[in-house]
């Protein structure tokens, strides 16, 4: 069945881990008729969590599509991992989606995921609505739960459904937009049948009613004179407002209930289908174009045009393209162009998904989220157009990879095997990288997290009996000189027929750091021919590569020839190169070398019961702090600049200091110098490696 864009609804569903997000979204597709029956995750049958790691883990890895038809209106779910080792599953999700429904505990409140989650919802201003969980469970509380996101996020939320008792007591939901009553059922595969409001909670319901209009009325003249002089406001222009002000940010709906028991799904589905935002109301994105920037936004009127979001390879169905669609129509043989390389193809079949069941699509409208099955050409945030004057769409804005590993084959000729699937895994995942450090000799792989790349390689080992090995990767050190110094070098040999002669003065001295490298031709006369200058240049840049210090290559030093020597018969390019590699290595030794380390920029969010802990840790890591700021929900931002050496555990370490709740960021910034015992222990592990070289040799 095909949908036009207004009768769609996109709804991405985050949170903490572990906070029943499968579970709810199992209930939803159950009571919307999308499925069945409503599976538990124990089962390992959830029509979300259908890979064998998530099976096996019993937590959500991947980002899922589902779907429902309720009240004729197509609501496509995705439903993201709560673990921050998977936050570009997350971050897919909030790019393609209108809405986000945040589900929080009904016991613990709100987590510091969903803190983390929150402060990126504020920053694309993302409509959002409250699904307080687990209210059947002891200590759960409604009221409290949102008093804990009013504290932490200094917003109010609008309470759409209200539970009928809690914890022991918890016998249901009341819809207070539409005056109904949900009893939980006797069973969580039984569906929600409305029934009469209790007679003891009539005045309560009131009383949330007159906030309801308050709330719909709130930035609107119209609605809000009427409020006022009436008192309420029509079934409609209650719906009218509240749609308005969910799209503009202006209310987050709170909605109570138990996914595990099917309990509040019915209001939750109806509150979605009616007032969540519509892909017309996604706020347009500038993009470019060749007259400059302009505004686009979701336009079923234009030429089709779509970003694709996400890349599943699958053993069974092959590639997958995840897109979502933001002008015109998909529709099977369609023309498109791939912004990216230009390269035109025509679609094959459109499917949409049921978490890994592919289903026949007709087409996609705008707005719609979808499956281009078996184009190998397609990447995640490529933009595909069928318009004569195309542009692209900006790509998904993921984190820096923290966590880093060298890595290598167990059985050395299964080493291209392996660096084949590891791209594999990282085309799926762009938040995982793969890289061959030529400087350190190592395959280095990045991630989010432990957890994220033990999964990689397991699934890499279980799919194909490769196995990896890894360890912490090398750090890229540099050398760099204190001082100025002078050296001569001849190179002379003679070996029968032509020899080899040149002879070359050299000043060296220290630049500032991070200019790099500056050479400068002092010669006068015609001591050397301009015809080896190039050959004297190659000559330092190869010096500059094998340093002297621990084989690190030297940086932020001027070289100036000021003298040399040619023979008429004997000199050549090759005896110069020769010549001047030597004479920059005496001049090196001579001018106070020392090592760089790599110094990076940290930022670390911690909740501030763990922030002393924390601080203590850095300064121990040779980390200066440059400022605390705390950021709401009990968080606190920590700058500091660490050596790199020190963070290459830090997500492991971190994770245990604070229990697994705090995060970080790292960047590059720049390189210090280092002395004494940790300079002296870097020569040695910069002997040994070499000497290990040379053995496997």
């Amino acid at each position: 069945m095909a949908y036009s864009t207004d009768f769609i609804r996109n709804v991405a569903i985050a949170g903490h881990g572990g906070t029943g997000k499968t579970t709810l979204l199992e209930h939803l597709l159950f009571q919307g008729g999308a499925i069945p029956k409503p599976e538990t995750i124990e089962s390992g049958k959830t029509t979300s969590d259908y890979g064998e790691d998530e099976i096996a883990r019993k937590i959500s890895i991947h980002a899922s599509l589902t779907h429902a038809t309720w009240k004729d209106v197509k609501l496509n779910f995705l439903d993201t991992p709560g673990s921050s080792d998977f936050v570009g599953e997350v971050i897919l999700a909030l790019r393609s989606c209108e809405s986000v429904l945040v589900i929080v505990d009904g016991r613990t409140g709100v987590q510091i995921e969903t803190i983390k989650l929150w402060r990126n919802l504020e920053a694309r201003a993302k409509p959002r609505m409250i699904f307080v969980n687990r209210l059947e469970e002891e200590r759960a509380s409604f009221q409290k739960a949102l008093d804990d996101i009013k504290e932490k996020f200094k917003v109010s939320s609008v309470a759409i459904t209200i539970p009928i008792g809690e914890g022991p007591e918890f016998k249901g939901v009341i819809d207070i937009l539409n005056g109904k009553a949900y009893l939980m059922p006797a069973n969580h595969d039984q569906k929600e049948e409305a029934a009469p409001i209790p007679a003891d909670m009539v005045e309560t319901v009131a009383e949330y009613r007159s906030r309801l209009y308050e709330a719909a009325a709130e930035g609107d003249d119209v609605l809000m004179e009427k409020y006022l002089e009436q008192g309420e406001l029509s079934q409609e222009e209650t719906l009218k407002g509240m749609r308005e002000a969910l799209a503009a940010g202006r209310i987050i709906p709170a909605f109570a209930g138990s996914g595990a028991r099917n309990t509040g799904t019915t209001a939750l589905l109806d509150f979605i289908a009616a007032d969540a935002p519509s892909p017309l109301d996604m706020t347009p994105e500038v993009v470019k174009n060749g007259s400059g920037d302009i505004e686009i936004g979701v336009d079923p009127s234009k030429p089709a045009s779509a970003l694709v979001i996400k890349t599943q390879i699958d053993q069974f169905s092959g590639r997958l393209s995840y897109v979502k669609v933001i002008t015109g129509t998909l529709s099977p043989d369609l023309d498109i162009v791939n912004l990216r390389d230009g390269r035109k193809e025509k679609l094959s079949k459109l499917y949409t998904l049921q978490g890994k069941k592919l289903e026949d699509a007709s087409n996609l409208a705008a707005g719609d989220i979808g499956i281009i099955a078996k184009s190998t050409a397609l990447k995640t945030n490529d933009t595909i157009s069928s318009m004569d004057k195309p542009f692209a769409y900006s790509h998904l804005h993921l984190p820096t990879p923290v966590h880093m590993l060298a890595m290598s084959a167990v059985n050395k000729k299964e080493e291209d095997k392996l660096n084949e699937n590891l791209l594999k895994s990282a085309e799926e995942d762009l938040t995982f990288q793969v890289k061959f450090n030529a400087e350190t000799k190592e395959t280095v792989i990045a991630g989010m997290g432990e957890l994220q790349i033990n999964m990689i390689l397991d699934k890499i080992k279980n799919g194909t009996k490769i196995a990896a090995e890894t360890r912490v990767p090398r750090v890229a050190y540099r050398e760099t000189i204190t001082k100025k110094a002078t050296a001569e070098y001849t190179h002379k040999k003679q070996t029968g027929g032509h020899g080899q002669y040149a002879r070359v003065v050299f000043d060296v001295e220290p630049l500032e750091r991070g200019t790099g490298y500056q050479f400068e031709n002092k010669l006068f006369g015609q001591s050397v021919s301009k015809g080896f200058i190039p050959g004297i240049e190659k000559g330092i840049h190869q010096a500059m590569e094998m340093g002297v210090v621990a084989g690190y290559p030297v940086v932020d030093v001027k070289t100036a020839i000021t003298d040399g020597k040619e023979h008429p018969v004997d000199s050549s390019e090759m005896a110069f190169k020769l010549a001047s590699r030597g004479a920059f290595r005496e001049a090196t030794k001579q001018a106070g070398p020392v090592l760089l380390e790599p110094i990076m920029n940290l930022t670390v969010y911690v909740e501030e019961k763990n922030l002393g802990d924390v601080m203590s840790d850095l300064s121990g890591r040779r980390g200066r702090i440059s400022g605390q700021n705390p950021i709401g929900g009990g968080i606190v931002e920590i700058d500091a600049q660490v050596p790199q050496a020190e963070l290459l555990r830090y997500a492991i370490d971190l994770k245990s200091i604070t229990s697994s709740t705090g995060s970080f960021e790292v960047e590059f910034d720049h390189y210090a110098p280092i002395t004494g015992k940790i300079a002296e222990d870097v020569i040695k592990a910069a002997a040994a490696f070499k000497t290990h070289e040379e053995e496997e040799e």
